[in-house]
């Protein structure tokens, strides 16, 4: 559908991301590089990490990029009471985190960066707000141990068994809180030449 310039690259190993990507029907190659961090200032606005992360995530990226090429990274994370779920770093953490979102409004925040071999061209960021029903202890075991999301910020997948029987509703994009508000990179890449030159 789209006439892009550039080869897409993906930096990212998320299957979520890749899939979401494939949907709008544009040719892209997926990368990936060990050992990219994912730190940030403790002090850095809450609203802000993933924006912030993307940026990281591209830094690492930029300097394998062909000059025909265009590179998309992004970053999400769950808040939730003015505290961030990342990935969860085992079983109890993920339990723990499964706990806090029962019965609460959460907010899942995704940041995109789109860089070129010059630097980042463009930013965007999204939000949705997600309402989830209570869960009990034997809900929240059986989706552990069955889809082991532990690689997945807040411990969930919004697309697997959780999502049906416990999202009562979305606030916002929905393919945003899979990872990728991929309406918004959409229309980045439909409208590139406004941001080749920044």
């Amino acid at each position: 559908m789209l006439n892009l310039p550039y080869r897409i690259i993906l930096g990212s190993q998320s299957p979520r991301r890749r899939e979401l990507l494939n949907g709008i029907d544009i040719p892209f190659e997926v990368r990936t590089l060990p050992n990219v961090e994912e730190d940030y200032p403790i002090d850095l606005p809450l609203h802000e990490i993933p924006r912030y992360l993307s940026a990281q995530k591209a830094r690492y990226y930029i300097p394998t990029l062909a000059n025909d090429e265009l590179l998309i990274t992004a970053d999400t994370v769950v808040l939730v009471k003015n505290e961030v779920l990342g990935k969860p770093l085992s079983k109890a953490e993920a339990e723990e985190m499964l706990k806090k979102l029962s019965g609460e409004c959460h907010t899942v925040i995704t940041g995109v960066s789109f860089s070129r071999p010059s630097g980042i061209k463009h930013m965007l960021q999204a939000s949705s707000k997600v309402y989830f029903a209570p869960l009990t202890n034997d809900e929240i075991s059986y989706y552990l141990e069955r889809y082991r999301p532990y690689d997945k910020a807040g411990s969930y997948g919004i697309q697997e068994w959780i999502g049906y029987v416990a999202i009562q509703r979305i606030e916002g994009s929905f393919y945003n809180v899979m990872g990728l508000p991929i309406h918004l990179i959409y229309h980045v890449l439909k409208n590139w030449n406004l941001y080749e030159s920044c």
